[in-house]
């Protein structure tokens, strides 16, 4: 077939390179294979490089590192970046754009090849690595890892945030070049058509039961503790009658299912239909972190019609606003019982955030969200020279803006 020459990625030959993609689940590797099928359905051509999985179908465009197993979390696995054997593909690839989506080996390889060939580069931001690491206990390391975020994303001409907060945290640590890169949701694929009676009888829900979901990963960072000391409480002012049920996997997995309440139902990692009628099936989404770049999972409740229970601060209050979500404050759980109980005992409350959270779901579509990258890169490959910009070392790199 002759590409159409006017096709909104007409030119445009993108190299992206992950250390997270298909078949692992998490909100970068869904991102990114997303971006990967855009830019092809737009006429683009892609060529992704990524770490190697067991689970893995084959795929033309996409190559994997050699990997193993991260030892801290074994669903991520980890490669030696090798920039040579990464810059012989590309050459033969002739990308006009490389896209470097995480700061570990692949990307590091990514980064490299980029260089050595001229090509132009940009980076995206997906994790709050720092304040992942405080949740570890390894804060300590804070002093490292910033200087090499900064060092690794200014080696690009754009780095790409998905939220205005974390846009400004990073504009504080001295990063240049931010461009807002959002994030949209299917609300065909999530709605509240999905809501299913079969799945609210697996979860042990009976008529006049109050299902509280989470989705997501199960991980000290995202303050699950706080979710399940709220639904105790919640439980001790309403009885049984209140189910939580849980969807996701992570290295907290373990510790989670031994501290979560009597009766609390475990659906493991869902994905496609069935995690849309997951969603669907239950009367709120409650959601305890702080820790999100952006938020993917509460988008997703929404659009499935549910009232949003979510902290007070980080990047999802772009998202979940007093319109359209319970507030409470960040990691107090008697505050996150009385914003579950306030949907609980008002009817109305349940129906007029459903409702605005629904709203705000169906006007991000990922159809405008590509639009608009895809703007943004042909600013970076049509009209920023091709030069490659030299970036200081980690060890040299200082901040070149500071907090207010």
């Amino acid at each position: 077939m002759t590409p159409d020459p006017f096709a909104p990625a007409a030119g445009l030959r993108l190299a992206i390179f992950t250390d997270t993609f298909t078949p692992q689940v998490n909100g970068v590797a869904r991102t990114i294979e997303r971006l990967a099928r855009a830019v092809e359905q737009r006429g683009g051509a892609v060529h992704v490089e990524t770490v190697s999985d067991p689970e893995a179908a084959p795929d033309a465009v996409v190559h994997r590192h050699r990997s193993r197993p991260f030892w801290a979390y074994p669903s991520l696995r980890m490669a030696l970046p090798a920039g040579r054997a990464a810059a012989r593909r590309l050459a033969r690839f002739a990308p006009t754009l490389v896209h470097v989506a995480t700061p570990f080996g692949v990307g590091l390889a990514g980064r490299a090849a980029a260089r050595r060939l001229g090509v132009p580069l940009v980076t995206s931001y997906h994790t709050t690595f720092p304040q992942y690491l405080a949740h570890y206990g390894l804060d300590a390391l804070d002093r490292v890892v910033w200087p090499y975020l900064r060092w690794f994303h200014n080696s690009g001409l754009r780095t790409f945030v998905p939220s205005a907060t974390v846009e400004q945290e990073l504009h504080w640590q001295g990063f240049a070049g931010l461009r807002l890169w959002g994030r949209g949701v299917d609300a065909d694929r999530f709605s509240p058509v999905h809501r299913s009676l079969a799945v609210r009888r697996a979860i042990g829900a009976v008529e006049g039961d109050f299902v509280i979901a989470y989705v997501g990963r199960l991980a000290p960072e995202k303050r699950l503790e706080t979710l399940l000391d709220a639904v105790r409480l919640l439980r001790a002012r309403f009885g049984d009658r209140i189910r939580l049920a849980i969807a996701g996997d992570g290295p907290a997995a373990a510790a989670v299912r031994a501290a979560a309440p009597p009766d609390t139902h475990f659906a493991g990692m869902l994905s496609g239909e069935a995690l849309a009628t997951f969603y669907a099936s239950a009367d709120c989404f409650a959601f305890p972190s702080d820790s999100e770049t952006f938020g993917n999972v509460v988008l997703e409740a929404m659009a499935s019609g549910l009232p949003v229970v979510a902290p007070d601060r980080g990047a999802t209050t772009e998202i979940a606003t007093r319109a359209s979500a319970s507030l409470f404050r960040c990691g107090d759980a008697d505050e996150m019982a009385n914003a579950l109980a306030r949907l609980l005992v008002d009817p109305a409350l349940r129906v007029s955030l459903s409702t605005h959270g629904r709203l705000l779901a169906e006007s991000r579509s990922w159809a405008a969200i590509w639009d608009r990258l895809l703007l943004d890169y042909d600013e970076v490959r049509l009209r920023v020279p091709r030069d490659v910009r030299r970036a200081p070392s980690p060890a040299g790199a200082t901040i070149s803006a500071t907090r207010a």
